[in-house]
């Protein structure tokens, strides 16, 4: 009998452990209460996001201007260089060679050209004396000026020697951070191949970007032209790679005139300044462009349906019907609200939640949207205190169901010693 007791006990705790946890659940206010809000104006500000490579104000590659052997590296990837400082050095044994010898044929020229003026110098004086004719005066006047395109021929000759030998010294034509080094010395180089590194003036940075077709049309619009868009464009904001904002806004300076046919886009320029170095060149971001809107219809967007990319709502009628509504908005938001264009007029009604239950011309009872939420509240602090009396319910039915499976191992164990002894006992007497 005790078994069979503690076995029923199991099974009602069972039972009550199931009933238990039927205590929460979700909210239902069993009513056609939905909260309805009128429609005003406001300010809202938002933002459209543009993907964007970042440049320097100024990335020259670093090319020879002749073939040779690397002997040596004058700077580190990432050094700051100045305008006119030594990056690279080229074998010019025969450069220098060369300039030698230009430099040689300059002296004897100019040797030359010493004589052959003497020699002329002489024969004026000898002219002026009724010594010698004109013939070899003007013939020693030749000959001096021959010895003077010489001279300049010479010194001419020297000039390129002396040219061809400063390409073996490349120098940085712009102050800039250095790229990388792709050479190292012993590697011959020449002014066809690689590029031996980049020089970027990273003082300030452009960051190139696109804006669509649509969005220029509308710049355009406001502003009467492109120039004058670019022009009253507001400071930009840029982030980064890793999501956050870079610390100095930008201004848009640059508008390509030529849209993109592949992608009905316009590039656009805007400059940052770049005091901490922060930005390299080649990195990338997004260019965030904000946008004012003054006295405008903005809705919460939890309150649209978007059904083939058309929006919608649900307004409330006179009669209190909830009217299935389209409405326009503008392409650009700030993630939460929309700023809606077209389907909305200052002074109606629209319903902000429990949307998902409504139907178009269902009957409505509007309240405001604090008794809304106010009521969602009260049922929430309801729904808690059934789900604490369903954990103790349910607490106190593992516990009885525990004690009565332990006792009806107890009982077991005790029915089969006490057979045991009794087998035994009978084989005893026989």
């Amino acid at each position: 009998m005790k078994i069979k007791s503690y076995l029923f006990v199991a099974a009602v705790a069972a039972l009550m452990v199931s009933c238990g946890g039927n205590r929460g659940g979700a909210p239902s206010f069993g009513d056609n209460e939905y909260p309805v809000s009128t429609v005003g104006t406001s300010n809202a500000a938002s933002q459209t996001t543009y993907p964007a490579t970042i440049k320097g104000v100024q990335d020259v590659e670093i090319r020879p201007k002749t073939t040779g052997f690397l002997t040596r590296l004058c700077v580190k990837e990432g050094q700051s260089v100045g305008a006119g400082q030594l990056l690279f050095v080229i074998d010019n044994q025969q450069q220098q060679q060369a300039v030698r010898q230009a430099q040689a044929a300059v002296n004897t020229a100019q040797t030359q050209m010493n004589t052959a003026k003497l020699t002329y110098e002489n024969n004026k004086k000898l002219f002026e004396q009724n010594v010698i004719g004109e013939y070899e005066l003007q013939t020693a006047q030749n000959s001096f000026n021959t010895a003077q395109a010489a001279v300049s021929q010479a010194q001419a000759a020297l000039a390129s020697a002396k040219e061809a030998l400063s390409f073996c010294y490349v120098k940085s034509p712009a102050a800039g951070v250095v790229g990388s080094l792709p050479f190292r010395v012993g590697a011959l180089v020449s002014a066809s191949g690689q590029a031996l590194t980049t020089v970027s003036n990273n003082s300030s940075m452009e960051v190139y970007f696109s804006m669509t077709e649509k969005d220029l049309l509308n710049m355009t619009k406001n502003s009467g032209s492109a120039q004058a868009a670019v022009a009253s464009m507001p400071t930009v904001k840029l982030q980064l790679a890793d999501g956050t904002i870079y610390n100095h806004p930008g201004k848009v300076t640059k508008m390509s005139g030529v849209l993109d046919p592949a992608t009905g886009t316009v590039q656009m320029i805007a400059v940052f300044p770049n005091p901490e170095r922060l930005l390299k060149s080649g990195g990338s971001g997004s260019v965030v462009v904000p946008h004012d809107n003054n006295n405008v219809v903005v809705i919460p967007q939890s309150c649209v349906n978007e059904v083939q990319d058309k929006k919608f709502i649900y307004t409330a009628t006179k009669d209190n019907k909830a009217k299935f509504t389209e409405i326009k908005v503008a392409p650009q938001n700030d993630g939460k609200n929309f700023v809606v264009t077209e389907g909305l007029q200052v002074g109606d009604r629209y319903i902000t939640n429990g949307i998902t239950k409504l139907s178009d011309g269902m009957e409505i009872v509007p309240i405001t949207p604090e008794r809304y939420q106010q009521k969602i509240d009260e049922q929430a602090k309801a729904m808690s205190a059934g789900d604490v009396l369903g954990a103790m319910n349910a607490a106190d039915s593992i516990k009885t169901l525990v004690i009565a499976i332990v006792v009806g191992i107890v009982a077991i164990v005790l029915i089969f010693m006490i057979g045991m002894w009794f087998g035994s006992w009978r084989a005893k007497r026989k």
